[in-house]
């Protein structure tokens, strides 16, 4: 009986030691297995929605999504690019985010410079087909590879274009969950990362992905977090090193921050790094001892962060606490919220931090991306990290060890004892780059005659009686990315300067955390009938002291381009794509595309000419047109104007009108059913596709526009305001019909009733 069961013991344990390899080599297949299962031409690839962790190509029968291939893949690609090909400014490519891992977004091309810009034309226009309803955002950066340019839209749709000639190569078309409801700020995505052969996205509904860079389709999914539980993902990943970096949003939905490393081969999770430190942690002390906060304190990272791999150091700012404006269950600076990060960058361990705001009421979080740079301070190389933040402020810091390279003061603070405030507030030596006070004076010039509110300045806390503050929730400097220029040793942020209102109601039911919901704490609006203002500032990054300015008569939402050819790119809400000298500001060209320009542009070179590119798509939140276009420059372009494009000239997708007639249909069987619904039901769904993200849930809460439940507008007051918007607010007369309109309308009029 012994000797049987033995070898029954040793038959059982081979039979298992080949199911599990053969389970592995179905997880883990072979390039030429992989090749084996992709399809040619414009057939879409539809599965349905991943509710695993890691799906490789060969596990994605139950993941929805189409790819379409239009025409054959030319380009070389992407290898397992080395740290130095990563760390050097971006000539000929652009294959990060920022331009290399520094996020500098400087290039050292300079065909194009201040002495010939004023002749830059459209060389070629593509119309990506996606994203052109008011709730996308289009803030993405494209990048460039051998010739190829990778873009994505609002709406989370990937595109492959040739960059000489802006002819779709493919395109890749995810299905995001149906019941997405956890987007505080616009539907966007900021970019695409490119390495080892694959193009990687991060999905609003928290997943990452890698597509195959010839063809679009998906080698692997991973669910990085659950969006029902408030996580999404906004920011571009990063590559390197064989690894994939992501952060999430969510921090106004009570999530607990992190940023973590893929494996870019397969990916499976390599490690995470809280940013909410756990009982006992280093940090942990500045939140209530015995509290749950660490659990739902917020502290996202909204952007794509920096590496500097000298250091083997990753650095990126963390968001915003939860609840943003109620400080009351918090006591304590409440770390690591609103701060500068660094880890290493190969096991996610914790190396120095520097918070901006201590225990911050005022949602001012970071969430400008951190920008790297190397400069001579007093006789000595100094490695530096630059971070823009809502303040108004420029934090110069060594990177080294998190130390200020230009002085940081603690400083005393106005105080409440009911928000539990910081007694201090780090107060940078240097220029602030956009007012930090509402004056007497402004109160004349800007506000309507019958405001009676308080106002302060910068760190003056609220509670239950309406404060007027500047900086705004919307910066000083918001997400839209900054420049160095090592040649001018100038530092360049785009700044907004704008009059919002804030007042504690945290006892309120309805602002207790409710897992998903989101979590304000408090209640914030813009002042209405007040000015919106930008700022494009250079400042000197050993100083930190204004260069020059250019004030602007809406608020600054695109991103920042410099070059070797002395010029500054930058993009304006009304649809212009202008060019600064980057040494004094003076403006040299400008040309005027169809939609708000409110991505940041970028440069490359491909058979010897220079190009200059931006996505001109339009943005949520700056209340600007919508669009779906790339524009891209030369100095041999043809066209002046957007009039003189002629329409067959404008590349568009193969099955655009596929894409299209299916709009439609969505469009009809929308409209039978809300014939069979209440004016109500329907009024709330154009509501959410509309205007959620800058009024908030059920007309509370939002990001750029005042409240709704304290409307006293009548029935035919907001029809006509939403017909032809005012203020900030745009005209939806284009895009809603009269029915629709007069639904929202109606939805908008029982929100007063709340």
């Amino acid at each position: 009986m012994r000797k049987s069961g033995w070898i029954y013991s040793l038959i059982v344990a081979l039979i298992a030691a080949l199911m599990l390899a053969a389970c592995q080599a179905g997880q883990q297949p072979g390039k030429n297995e992989s090749k084996s299962t992709e399809q040619n031409g414009d057939k879409g690839e539809d599965s349905k929605q991943n509710t695993g962790v890691t799906k490789t190509k060969e596990k994605l029968a139950d993941t929805n999504y189409q790819s379409y291939q239009h025409t054959d893949y030319k380009g070389k690609v992407a290898p397992r690019f080395a740290a130095d090909e990563l760390s050097k400014p971006p000539s000929g490519n652009w294959v990060t985010n920022g331009g290399d891992i520094h996020n500098s977004r400087y290039s050292p091309l300079d065909q194009i410079k201040t002495g010939n810009v004023k002749n830059l034309k459209v060389e070629w226009v593509t119309s990506l087909g996606s994203g052109t309803q008011f709730k996308y955002s289009g803030e993405a950066t494209p990048l460039v590879y051998d010739g190829v340019m990778f873009t994505i839209t609002g709406a989370n749709q990937v595109q492959a274009l040739d960059a000489k000639t802006g002819k779709m190569i493919w395109e890749y078309r995810p299905q995001l969950a149906d019941e997405l409801n956890t987007v505080c700020c616009g539907w966007t995505s900021r970019g695409v990362a490119l390495g080892d052969g694959k193009v990687f996205v991060g999905l609003l509904d928290a997943r990452l992905v890698a597509l195959d860079q010839k063809t679009g389709k998906v080698v692997w999914e991973t669910q990085v977090e659950n969006w029902e539980k408030g996580y999404t993902i906004t920011s571009a990943p990063l590559y390197y090193d064989g690894k994939v970096y992501t952060g999430i949003a969510g921090g106004e939905y009570g999530i607990r921050g992190f940023v973590a490393a893929y494996d870019s081969e397969l990916g499976r999770q390599i490690w995470r790094h809280y940013t909410l430190p756990a009982p006992g942690e280093k940090g942990s002390e500045t939140w209530p001892e015995g509290s749950r906060t660490w659990l739902t304190g917020g502290a996202p990272v909204w952007q794509t962060p920096a590496i500097d791999p000298e250091l083997g150091m990753i650095y990126f700012s963390t968001g915003n606490t939860s609840p943003d404006l109620d400080g009351s269950n918090r006591e304590g600076d409440n770390l690591f919220a609103n701060s500068v990060l660094a880890l290493d960058a190969n096991t996610g361990d914790y190396k120095w931090h520097f918070q901006e705001v201590h225990h911050d009421i005022w949602d001012l979080d970071p969430a400008n991306p951190v920008v790297l740079y190397d400069v001579e301070m007093n006789g000595q190389m100094k490695k530096g990290i630059a971070q823009a933040g809502k303040t108004g402020w420029l934090y110069l810091l060594d990177r080294t060890n998190g130390k200020p390279l230009v002085g940081i003061e603690e400083k005393p603070v106005p105080q409440n004892a009911n928000q539990k405030t910081s007694p201090t507030q780090p107060i940078p030596i240097g220029d602030a780059f956009v007012p930090q006070k509402v004056t007497e004076e402004d109160v004349k010039r800007d506000l309507p005659p019958d405001f009676k509110g308080d106002y302060g300045s910068i760190f003056t806390p609220f509670w239950d009686k309406p404060l007027t503050l500047k900086p705004s929730p919307q910066g000083g400097a918001n997400w839209p990315p900054s420049a160095y220029n090592p040649n001018t040793e100038y530092f360049y942020v785009l700044g907004n300067d704008n009059y919002f209102a804030f007042a504690h109601y945290g006892e309120d039911k309805d602002e207790r955390f409710k897992e998903g919901k989101e979590w304000i704490g408090s209640v914030w609006q813009p002042v209405e009938n007040s000015p919106g203002r930008g700022t494009v500032t250079a400042l000197d990054i050993k100083t930190n002291k204004i260069v020059w300015q250019k004030k602007w008569d809406a608020i600054a939402y695109s991103g920042i381009l410099t070059t070797k050819g002395n010029l500054v790119f930058t993009g304006h809400n009304d649809g212009r794509i202008i060019a600064y000298d980057a040494s004094n500001g003076d403006q040299i060209w400008e040309f005027k595309t169809d939609a708000g320009a409110n991505a940041p542009p970028i440069t490359y070179e491909v058979d010897g000419k220079q190009y200059i590119s931006i996505y001109a798509a339009g943005n949520t939140l700056a209340g600007s047109k919508h669009g779906d276009k790339i524009y891209t420059f030369s100095l041999e372009g043809k066209y002046g104007a957007v009039k003189d494009i002629p329409k067959k000239k404008i590349n568009v997708s193969p099955v655009k009108q596929t894409a299209a007639d299916k709009e439609k249909q969505q469009a009809a069987d929308q409209k039978k059913t809300t014939k069979e619904e209440t004016n109500v039901a329907a009024g709330e769904t154009v509501y959410k596709n509309n205007c959620l993200a800058c009024h908030g849930a059920e007309g509370a809460g939002g990001h750029n526009g005042p409240n709704l439940q304290q409307t006293k507008m009548d029935l035919n007051a907001i029809i006509k305001q939403v017909k032809n918007g005012k203020g900030q607010m745009p005209p939806f007369k284009d895009t809603l019909s009269d029915d629709e309109i007069k639904a929202v309308s109606e939805y908008v009029k029982g929100l007063g009733g709340k």
